[in-house]
């Protein structure tokens, strides 16, 4: 099935505020990963004792081959995929296309995209109803005036872009059903962002964060709820490496923020992490699952 049909088919999903039957909302991961997943045996534990609240898609290189075990909950979960480039329009094909494939499952509300070096920060219970429970989708969405912002805009995405509508974010989002059908069928915004938004223009830093605003504003918290370190500056954020990993260290990325959650306050801002280093998956292990409280 080529990109076009699968969009289209996706796209046609009906928009549903109620079913005509006892419907179990689930929560998508979606993993864009270059191949294997470093932090299976942790995402194996955060998963494990839920199952039929959750589903799983994996957009790795098409050249990857390699299939865990049949036990593993990432099992025959990879979807069609084509090659991505960091920074090209490519990568925001491979988002749209694990929505694409997640919406066909009717089932799925919520929809969050992760990486290979992403990390839960709480247990699959609290990621659950905090996401389920969320009148909002999480899109980090800000204008940014500096170069690195509006600095990017191309006059040649005017009228359809103007200026005053573009907007910087994280890749990294979580949205609910309502806005990634409007995502995957939209046929206004994206061939302008493919065709003008090159680099150093960003379309993953810049696509989603526009369109919500054009197209759902009053749906969108504006803020992520993947924590990432950008304080060293540069073209990619801290990678954390097996020393970083501490007791307190995890406890400040759980509960160190305050954040506006359905209209109230809450220290439940960020539920998952990144960047951390493969080397981080033993003490990982060691600490997570008592912290985290996995298999509650």
């Amino acid at each position: 099935m080529s990109d076009e049909e699968l969009f289209w088919q996706a796209s046609m999903v009906p928009r549903i505020v109620k079913y005509p039957y006892n419907r179990t909302p689930k929560v998508a991961f979606m993993f864009l990963t270059k191949g294997r997943l470093p932090f299976a045996p942790l995402w194996e534990s955060f998963f494990k004792g839920h199952d039929g609240f959750y589903s799983v898609y994996l957009h790795a290189a098409p050249d990857f081959k390699n299939e865990p075990p049949e036990s593993s909950v990432f099992y025959k979960r990879k979807i069609p995929s084509q090659a991505v480039e960091w920074g090209k329009p490519t990568m925001v094909d491979a988002e749209r296309r694990l929505l694409a494939n997640a919406l066909l499952d009717f089932s799925n509300e919520r929809f969050v995209l992760l990486s290979e070096s992403c990390i839960p920060l709480f247990n699959f219970t609290t990621v659950y109803s905090h996401l389920v429970n969320s009148n909002h989708s999480f899109v980090s969405s800000f204008d940014d005036p500096r170069n690195v912002g509006r600095g990017r805009y191309n006059k040649q995405m005017w009228p359809t872009v103007t200026l005053s509508d573009w907007r910087k974010g994280s890749q990294w989002f979580e949205v609910h059903r309502k806005l990634a059908i409007e995502i995957v069928s939209d046929p206004t915004y994206y061939p302008v962002f493919k065709d003008f938004c090159l680099p150093p223009c960003y379309t993953d830093e810049h696509y989603l964060a526009t369109l919500v605003t054009e197209v759902g504003p009053g749906l969108n918290s504006n803020r992520t709820i993947t924590w990432v370190d950008w304080s060293t500056g540069g073209p990619h954020p801290t990678t954390f490496v097996r020393k970083d990993v501490t007791e307190n260290f995890l406890i400040r990325l759980r509960n160190g923020f305050n954040c506006t959650y359905n209209g109230g306050m809450s220290s439940i801002c960020h539920l998952f992490a990144r960047k951390f280093h493969p080397s981080t998956l033993e003490p990982l292990l060691k600490i997570a699952p008592a912290l985290f409280g996995f298999n509650t």
